[in-house]
C-alpha cells in the first residue's frame, strides 16, 4: 500500500509540472469523469463522494483525459450526501455567529467507488487543477487545503497515505475501518464516523447477550473486511465464542464461488452469519442468498449495509429479522425537505446534477441529454421514493465534517498573533491557509453541533462511538420497515451502554416470534461440566456428570466445585446437602439385634453361674474344676458385656474401653480353658504308676497360670493405651458418600495386632492340647468339647478378617461385635451346655459312680 502511496505522488508531481509548464491554464483533461459541483468561497472545502459505483477503465497516459467515459450506476443515497454537504456550507454562511466574516465554498466531485478515479480527482482538487464547468464556462477552481471523504475504507487509505505525504487532512464520514487509526501511518486522517473497533464490540456484545456463541461469518476481500474480521475474532475470543466458518467474497467473485459460500452457509450449524464487507459486495452475494431461497438464517449487518434498501430489494424475503447497526441518526432541521428537491437551482447545467438525474429518473432539467437524445424533461417532483436510503445516517456525518472544518477555520481567526501555536507564536494566514495549519486545528476542534451533539477527535482521530439497533421488518403492504430496536452508546464512560428491546425485535428466517439459537452444542444443565471435544472448538463439549461429593449449580459451568467438609452432593449433584453422621447406634436395627445378643450371653452366661453354684458340690461341678469353671463363665459374661462398648457414638473413652475390655476379657476366657485343658491332660496322665505331675498342676499353679496369662494381655494393653491409643474417628466421601461414619481408630496397628495375635495364640494352643486329649474316657472327655469349642472360635475370627475389610462403614463395627459374640456363644455353649443338660435334665447321671465309668 505504501508503494501504491508513492506511485500516486509521483504521477501527482508530474501532473504539477504538466500543468504548470505543458499544459494550458483551462482545459478538460483534469476533468472528473462524472462532473463536480463547485461554490466559491474564501475557504473551498473538497468533498468526495461515491455517486456513481461503476468506473470506466483508468488511463495513466496524462494526455487523454478528456477521451475517458463517464461513470455508471448513479447511486441517489450517495448524491444526497453531496447535496447535504452544500446545505451544512450555505447553513453556516447564514450563521451569524461562526465565521461572520468569511464565506465557505466547496467542490464536490464523484469518485465512482474506484480508487484510482477517487486519487486522481483528489490530487487535481489539491493542486487546483479540478475544473468546474458551469453551463458552457469553465472555470479552474482553487486548490483546496483539506478533502471531506471518502466512503470507502480502501480508498481512504490511498488518500492518506498520498495525501499525508503532503500533510493534507482527510475528514471522511464513511471510512471506519479500524486500521485508520494508526497516527504513526494516518498522521492526516480523522473521520466522523466511529471505527470498525466500536462496532465489532457491539456485534459480540449482541451475540453475547443472545447466547449465540457458533457462528459463520462472512468477509470483504479488503482492507474493511479483513480488518473488521481480524478485531471480530479478538472480540469473539474474550468472550469464549468460536466460528464454524470464515468465508472471503472476492472482487467480482464468479458465480460458482458465490455459489460455494452460500451452500457452505446453508449446510453449516451456525444460523447466525455476520457480514464484513461493504455494501456492493454483500449485494452480490446476497443475489445468490435469494437465488437459493436460503432463508433459515440471522443475519448480523454491519453500518454500510444494515439500513440499505438495495438489499431490501435483492433479497428481502431471505433479509426479514435482520439485526444491524446503523450510525446514529439525527434529524436535521430543514435537511429532508432540502434534499427532496435533488437538484438546486444554480447547479441545474451541471453535469454531476444531470447525469444522477438521467440514470435514477430518466429525465433531465433541459431539452437534451449530453449524448443528445431526447429524454422527458424533469418536473421538479422527483423524490427519489423507493431510492436510496431510507434510513439516512451518513448525512449527519457529512454534516458534521463541515462543521468541523468550519469550527477549525474559526478557531484559526481567533487566534492572536504572538499567541499562536506554530513557531514563534505564529498564527496562520485564513486568505491563503496551508493544509498543516488546518490539520493542526482540526485535531483539537471541539464544539456542539446545532442539534446538541458534542463533537471531538480523539488521539487516533477517531469520533465518539454510537450506533442504533436496526431490526428489519416486513410492513403489511410487503414493504420493508428499518426500526430501531436499541442503541449501543460507548460516550459515556469506559463502559458502553448497550440497550436492546427484545419485544420489538423480529427474529431472521423462520424464527419470527422465538429467538434462533446457534450453538455447536447445548447447553449443560446445573449437575453437569462441559468437557471440550478433542480437536474441536472450545464451543463444541460434551456434557459430563459431576463426581461424586462435587456440584455444579450454573448453567454451561466448565467445572464442578467440591462440596464443603461434612457436606455432600445430592444426587442431581446441583446442591450441596449435609452429610448423614452414620454410626453403630443401639437405635440401630442391627444395634438392637446385636445388643439382645449380648445381654442375652451375659444372662446366660449368668444363669449357667447360679446353677453350677446351686449344685456346686454335685460330682460333676467338682469333678470339671469348679473354680476355673466359675471363673470362665464370669470371662465370657464379660466377653458378652464388652460387646455393648462397640455399639453407640464413640468417645475417647469408649474407644479405649472397648478394646481393652476385648482383649483382656478373652485372655482370661481363653486362659481359663487353657488352664483346664491342662489339667484334664495331667489328671488322666497322672494316674500312671510313680507319675508325681499333678502336684504341679494344683488350684495354686492354675491361678497363677491364668494371671500370668492376663498379665502379659494386660501389659500389651497398657502399652498400647499409652503410646497410641484407640481414638474416634471419621470416614467421609468416596464410596460412603452422603455419609460420616464414626469409627474407633485403632491408633497402633502393632498394637492392635498383638492383642489379637496373643489372643490366637492362647486359642491355637487350646487347640492343640485339646486335639491331644481327644482319646479321654467318654463320660468325662471335656477335651472334646473344647476342641469344638476352639473349631467354633477359629472359624468365627479366621471369616471376621476379611469380612471386617470388606464391610463399608458401621457394618465394620458389627462384623467386630458379631465375631465376639459368636466366639463366645461357641465356647459357652460347647463347654458348658453337655454339663447343664445333666445337671438339670439328668440329675441321675450327675453321680461319682457315672463320672468314674469308662
Amino acid at each position: 500500500m505504501a508503494m501504491t502511496a508513492w506511485l500516486w505522488a509521483l504521477e501527482f508531481l508530474t501532473v504539477m509540472v504538466w500543468v504548470n509548464y505543458v499544459g494550458p491554464s483551462c482545459t478538460l483533461q483534469s476533468r472528473s469523469n462524472s462532473g463536480t459541483l463547485y461554490k466559491e468561497g474564501d475557504v473551498i472545502i473538497g468533498g468526495l463522494f461515491p455517486v456513481h459505483f461503476n468506473a470506466p477503465e483508468p488511463d495513466h497516459s496524462f494526455i487523454h483525459r478528456a477521451e475517458r467515459g463517464h461513470c455508471q450506476g448513479a447511486d441517489l443515497r450517495c448524491y444526497r450526501w453531496v447535496l447535504t454537504m452544500i446545505f451544512t456550507v450555505e447553513e453556516i454562511n447564514r450563521d451569524p455567529a461562526l465565521l461572520p466574516n468569511l464565506t465557505l465554498g466547496y467542490l464536490a466531485a464523484d469518485s465512482c467507488l474506484s480508487e484510482g478515479s477517487t486519487l486522481s480527482v483528489a490530487l487535481a482538487m489539491v493542486t487546483g487543477q479540478e475544473e468546474a464547468v458551469s453551463g458552457e464556462q469553465c472555470i479552474s477552481a482553487p486548490s483546496v487545503p483539506v478533502i471531506i471523504g471518502d466512503a470507502r475504507s480502501a480508498a481512504s487509505i490511498v488518500l492518506a497515505d498520498t495525501l499525508g505525504v503532503f500533510d493534507i487532512p482527510l475528514v471522511s464520514y464513511l471510512a471506519s475501518c479500524a486500521c485508520l487509526s494508526d497516527r504513526s501511518r494516518f498522521p492526516t486522517f480523522l473521520r466522523t464516523v466511529p471505527s470498525d473497533a466500536f462496532q465489532t464490540k457491539a456485534i459480540a456484545r449482541l451475540l453475547s447477550l443472545m447466547g449465540w456463541s457458533w457462528i459463520g461469518v462472512i468477509s470483504g476481500d479488503d482492507a474493511y473486511g479483513r480488518s473488521g474480521v481480524q478485531l471480530l475474532l479478538k472480540e469473539l475470543e474474550h468472550l469464549s465464542m468460536c466460528i464454524e466458518y470464515l468465508e472471503i467474497l472476492p472482487k467480482s467473485a464468479p458465480q460458482s464461488r458465490l455459489k460455494h459460500i452460500v451452500e457452505r452457509i446453508q449446510s453449516s450449524k451456525a444460523k447466525v452469519v455476520v457480514t464484513f464487507a461493504i455494501g456492493p459486495d454483500v449485494e452480490v452475494l446476497l443475489g445468490e442468498v435469494a437465488k437459493q431461497n436460503l432463508s433459515d438464517r440471522q443475519w448480523i449487518a454491519t453500518s454500510v449495509w444494515s439500513t440499505s434498501s438495495h438489499h431490501v430489494a435483492v433479497s428481502a424475503g431471505c433479509l426479514t429479522g435482520t439485526l444491524g447497526f446503523a450510525l446514529r441518526r439525527v434529524d436535521i432541521q430543514g435537511l429532508d425537505s432540502y434534499l427532496t428537491q435533488l437538484y438546486p437551482e444554480k447547479h441545474l447545467q451541471d453535469s454531476l446534477v444531470q447525469n444522477v438525474l438521467e440514470e435514477v429518473f430518466g429525465c433531465r432539467p433541459g431539452e437534451q441529454t449530453q449524448t443528445g437524445a431526447s429524454v422527458p424533461q424533469c418536473t421538479g417532483l422527483e423524490k427519489g421514493e423507493g431510492q436510496g436510503e431510507v434510513y439516512s445516517d451518513i448525512n449527519y456525518n457529512v454534516y458534521k465534517a463541515v462543521y468541523a472544518i468550519a469550527y477549525a477555520v474559526q478557531d484559526m481567526l481567533a487566534c492572536k498573533p504572538g499567541q499562536g501555536p506554530f513557531e514563534d507564536g505564529e498564527c496562520p494566514e485564513i486568505k491563503s491557509i496551508r493544509p498543516k495549519q488546518l490539520l493542526h486545528y482540526l485535531k483539537s476542534v471541539k464544539f456542539t453541533t446545532p442539534v446538541g451533539e458534542l463533537v471531538y477527535f480523539d488521539k487516533n482521530g477517531d469520533p465518539a462511538a454510537s450506533y442504533d439497533i436496526i431490526n428489519w421488518h416486513l410492513g403489511a403492504k410487503g414493504k420493508m420497515e428499518f426500526i430501531k430496536v436499541g442503541q449501543f452508546d460507548a460516550t459515556g464512560g469506559p463502559e458502553p451502554d448497550f440497550q436492546l428491546d427484545l419485544k420489538k425485535v423480529v427474529w431472521g428466517g423462520s424464527h419470527s416470534d422465538k429467538v434462533p439459537v446457534s450453538v455447536c452444542s447445548e447447553s449443560c444443565p446445573p449437575g453437569t461440566r462441559k468437557a471440550v471435544q478433542k480437536g474441536k472448538p472450545i464451543c463444541c463439549y460434551d456434557c459430563v456428570p459431576c463426581a461424586t461429593g462435587e456440584i455444579s449449580n450454573v448453567t454451561d459451568s466448565t467445572d464442578c466445585s467440591k462440596c464443603p467438609e461434612w457436606f455432600w452432593s445430592n444426587p442431581e449433584r446441583t446442591e450441596c446437602v449435609p452429610m448423614v453422621v452414620e454410626f453403630l447406634s443401639f437405635q440401630d436395627n442391627m444395634g438392637i439385634v446385636l445388643s439382645v445378643l449380648s445381654v442375652s450371653g451375659a444372662t446366660l452366661s449368668g444363669t449357667i453361674l447360679a446353677a453350677f453354684l446351686h449344685h456346686r458340690d454335685t460330682p460333676l461341678v467338682r469333678a470339671n474344676n469348679s473354680e476355673l469353671s466359675f471363673l470362665l463363665l464370669l470371662s465370657l459374661k464379660l466377653c458378652f458385656l464388652c460387646a455393648l462398648a462397640f455399639i453407640g457414638r464413640p468417645a475417647p473413652w469408649s474407644c479405649m474401653l472397648r478394646h481393652t475390655l476385648f482383649g483382656i476379657s478373652f485372655v482370661v476366657c481363653l486362659a481359663c480353658v487353657l488352664s483346664k485343658t491342662v489339667v484334664v491332660l495331667v489328671a488322666f496322665r497322672a494316674t500312671l504308676p510313680g507319675s508325681n505331675v499333678m502336684q504341679y498342676f494344683g488350684p495354686v499353679q492354675q491361678r497363677v497360670g491364668i494371671l500370668l496369662c492376663t498379665l502379659v494381655q494386660v501389659v500389651v494393653c497398657v502399652l498400647w493405651l499409652v503410646l497410641a491409643p484407640p481414638v474416634p474417628t471419621e470416614s467421609a466421601g468416596g464410596e460412603l458418600g452422603a455419609r460420616v461414619v464414626l469409627l474407633c481408630a485403632v491408633g497402633s496397628v502393632a498394637g492392635f495386632s498383638l492383642v489379637l495375635g496373643y489372643i490366637g495364640l492362647l486359642a491355637a494352643v487350646c487347640f492343640l492340647l485339646a486335639f491331644f486329649a481327644r482319646k479321654l474316657p467318654d463320660n468325662f472327655n471335656e477335651a472334646k468339647f473344647i476342641t469344638f469349642s476352639m473349631l467354633i472360635f477359629w472359624a468365627v475370627w479366621i471369616a471376621f478378617v476379611p469380612a471386617y475389610v470388606s464391610s463399608p462403614g458401621k457394618y465394620t463395627v458389627a462384623v467386630e461385635v458379631f465375631a465376639i459374640l459368636a466366639s463366645s456363644y461357641g465356647l459357652l455353649l460347647c463347654i458348658f451346655a453337655p454339663k447343664c443338660y445333666i445337671i438339670l435334665l439328668r440329675p441321675e447321671k450327675n453321680t461319682k459312680k457315672n463320672m468314674m465309668a469308662k
